[in-house]
């Protein structure tokens, strides 16, 4: 019998893997990236104090009903960007969440990093 592994579960493996290794501080807080199926979600959080200092996700009114795609993820990553600018945060910590940086993750990335924020 051919048995299918989680793919979830392989994910947070390699989740915990990178965050073994990455921590947000004050000065560069982590700018962490969570993908489901229909959504993306992008949060910038002082691990320090465990507090969410910014976050924009698909899900917001602006977004309409498509948000699991490539342009919804630019539009996710240029959002938090701006408004980590506006609170003064300009440098961060880029956590993948176990995911490859491919697909949306990289769509995410690379328009927070066209928007002003440096990782």
């Amino acid at each position: 019998m051919v048995t299918r592994t989680d793919s979830n579960k392989k994910r947070l493996q390699r989740h915990k893997r990178v965050r073994a290794k990455i921590f947000g501080t004050p000065a560069r807080p982590r700018l962490c990236v969570y993908r489901s199926e229909n959504n993306i979600y992008a949060q910038i959080i002082d691990d320090t104090v465990g507090n969410t200092l910014v976050s924009a996700s698909s899900t917001e009114k602006e977004f309409g009903t498509s948000g699991g795609n490539k342009e919804a993820a630019k539009k996710v990553g240029e959002l938090v960007a701006k408004r980590a600018l506006e609170k003064n945060i300009t440098e961060v910590v880029f956590d993948r969440g176990g995911y490859l940086f491919h697909g949306r993750v990289l769509e995410l990335a690379n328009a927070a990093r066209e928007a002003g924020l440096k990782f």
